[in-house]
C-alpha cells in the first residue's frame, strides 16, 4: 500500500505510465471483446443471423447507457477519492468509496425494474426494425435481471485503478470476458438458446466479475474498505461525486443518444432495411476498437493525475501527461490508418452477408475519418476529469455529440439519405476533436499553475 503511494508520488514517470496504462488499455480491449463477442456469435445463428445482429445493434446503446450510470458514480467518485489520498485524507477517501457503493446499488435496482417491465417499448423507441423486435426484447429482459451486478462491477472497478492496482482491475474485466466467451457458444448453439443465451452469458460473467472485485476490497491490500458507518449518505458528498461523474456520464449518454439517432434515421431513410442497421452495428464496433483503448489510457492515468494534482506537483503532472499524449497519438494514427485502408475487414469478422459487407466497404472510411482525434477526445478528456475540471469536461462532452453530431446527422440524412448517417460521425469527430485540442492544450498549463499556488498557500 505505502509502496504504491510512493510510486504515485515519486516513482520514475515513464515506467509508471506504462505500469498504470497498459493494464487499463488491455481492460478496455477486453471490454471491446465483451461488446462484440455476442454480436459475432449471434450473427452465425442459422437463418436469422442478420436479424439477431440488428437486434443487438439496437440493444447495444441501451446496455451502454446502463454501463454509463456505473461510470457516473465510479468515474466521479474514484478521482475524488484519489485527490483526497493525495491530500492525505484517507478517512474522507473511504467515505467517498462507500457512498459510491450505496449509490450504485440503489441505481442498479431502479434500472433493473424499469428495463425489465418496459423492454419492448424501449427497443421500439430506439428504432428497432420490426423483424428484430422479438430478439431485442428477450435479450434486454434477461440482461435486466443482472443489471445490479453490471453496475457494481463497472462502478467499483475504478476504485481499484484509483489505488494504482491496474493489473487487478484488468483481471476483474478479464475474468468476466473469458467466462462470457466460453459460455456464449454453449448457450447459443449447444443449448440452442439463441439471442437469450448471449444475454444470459453476459450477466453471469458480470456477476463473477462483481464477486472478484468485492473480494479485493476485503483484502488488506485495499486502501478502501466497505464499512457500514461510512455508507451513511450526505448530500454534499453525493453532489461532489455526481458533479465530477457527470462529464463521463454525459460523454457516454451522448454516445448512446447518437446511436439511437443513427438507428432512427436509418430506419426512416431505408424503410427498415436490416442490412443498413447491421452495417452500422459493425461500424460502431470498429469505432469502439479505436476509442476504448484510448479511453483506457486516460483511465489508467487517473490515479497518477489525481494524486499529483492533490499534491500540487505541476512538473510531475506535465511530464506524465506529455508521455501519455504521445502514446495515445501514435496508437490513434496506427489503428485509424488500418481501419481506413481495410474497412471490409470488420465485415469479415462479423461474418456479414454480401450486401452488408458492400455497405461497410463503401462507408466505413467516412464513418471513421475523424476518429484520429480520439487521442484528445478520449484520453485527454479523461485526464481533464481526473483534474477535477467539472465544467470544461461537461462542456466538451456535450459539444461533440449534442451540439455538433446530432443536428449534423439529421441535416445530412435529409439531403443525402442514409449516406448522411454514416458521413456525419466522421465529420463531427474531426471538428469536435480540433476544438477540444485547442481548449485542453491552452487550459492545462493554467490549471497546473493555479493548483500549485493553492497548495503552496495552504502549506504556508
Amino acid at each position: 500500500m505505502v509502496n504504491m503511494e510512493e510510486q504515485l508520488a515519486s516513482g520514475k514517470i515513464l515506467p509508471l505510465v506504462f505500469k498504470l496504462t497498459i493494464p487499463a488499455v488491455i481492460a478496455q480491449l477486453i471490454t471491446f471483446l465483451y461488446n462484440i463477442v455476442d454480436r459475432i456469435f449471434v450473427a452465425k445463428i442459422e437463418n436469422v443471423g442478420m436479424d439477431a445482429l440488428a437486434a443487438l445493434g439496437i440493444v447495444l446503446p441501451i446496455t451502454l447507457i446502463i454501463t454509463f450510470f456505473a461510470h457516473f458514480i465510479g468515474l466521479g467518485g474514484s478521482p475524488r477519492a484519489s485527490i483526497k489520498l493525495g491530500e492525505g485524507d484517507k478517512v474522507e477517501a473511504n467515505k467517498i468509496f462507500n457512498t459510491s457503493f450505496v449509490l450504485l446499488t440503489l441505481i442498479g435496482i431502479l434500472i433493473s425494474l424499469v428495463t425489465f417491465f418496459a423492454a419492448k417499448q424501449i427497443v421500439i423507441l430506439f428504432g428497432c426494425p420490426s423483424t428484430a423486435v422479438e430478439f431485442a426484447t428477450s435479450y434486454l429482459k434477461i440482461y435486466s435481471i443482472g443489471t445490479i451486478f453490471v453496475l457494481l462491477a463497472q462502478g467499483l472497478n475504478p476504485f481499484i485503478t484509483a489505488q494504482g492496482y491496474s493489473f487487478i482491475a484488468m483481471f476483474s474485466v478479464l475474468i468476466g470476458a473469458i467466462i462470457n466467451i466460453a459460455l456464449d457458444p454453449i448457450f447459443i448453439f449447444v443449448l440452442k438458446l439463441g439471442v437469450n443465451g448471449a444475454s444470459l452469458a453476459t450477466i453471469i460473467s458480470q456477476f463473477i466479475s462483481f464477486v472478484w472485485i468485492i473480494c479485493f476490497f476485503l483484502t488488506k491490500n485495499s486502501m478502501f474498505k466497505l464499512k457500514f458507518k461510512d455508507m451513511i449518505l450526505h448530500i454534499k458528498r453525493i453532489l461532489s461525486i455526481l458533479s465530477l461523474g457527470l462529464s463521463p456520464f454525459i460523454m457516454g449518454i451522448t454516445e448512446c443518444a447518437i446511436q439511437i439517432v443513427f438507428n432512427i434515421n436509418l430506419n426512416m431513410s431505408t424503410g427498415g432495411n436490416k442490412d443498413y442497421t447491421a452495417a452500422l452495428t459493425i461500424m460502431l464496433s470498429a469505432l469502439q476498437l479505436i476509442s476504448l483503448p484510448l479511453n483506457g489510457l486516460g483511465y489508467g492515468m487517473q490515479p497518477f493525475v489525481s494524486y499529483n494534482y492533490g499534491k500540487g506537483d505541476s512538473e510531475r503532472l506535465k511530464k506524465g501527461i506529455k508521455y501519455v499524449t504521445i502514446i495515445a497519438f501514435i496508437f490513434a494514427v496506427i489503428v485509424w490508418s488500418v481501419s481506413l485502408a481495410f474497412p471490409v475487414l470488420y465485415a469479415y469478422i462479423f461474418s456479414a452477408s454480401d450486401s452488408v459487407a458492400i455497405i461497410c466497404k463503401q462507408y466505413t472510411p467516412f464513418f471513421l475519418m475523424g476518429s484520429i482525434m480520439f487521442f484528445v477526445q478520449m484520453t485527454l478528456q479523461n485526464i481533464n476529469v481526473a483534474l477535477g475540471q467539472t465544467k470544461s469536461s461537461l462542456t466538451l462532452a456535450v459539444m461533440r455529440k449534442v451540439i455538433i453530431l446530432i443536428p449534423l446527422c439529421f441535416t445530412l440524412t435529409h439531403f443525402l439519405g442514409f449516406k448522411g448517417v454514416y458521413m456525419s460521425e466522421g465529420i463531427a469527430d474531426l471538428v469536435a476533436g480540433i476544438i477540444t485540442s485547442i481548449v485542453i492544450f491552452t487550459t492545462f498549463p493554467r490549471i497546473f499553475k493555479k493548483r500549485q499556488q493553492e497548495v503552496l498557500k495552504n502549506n504556508d
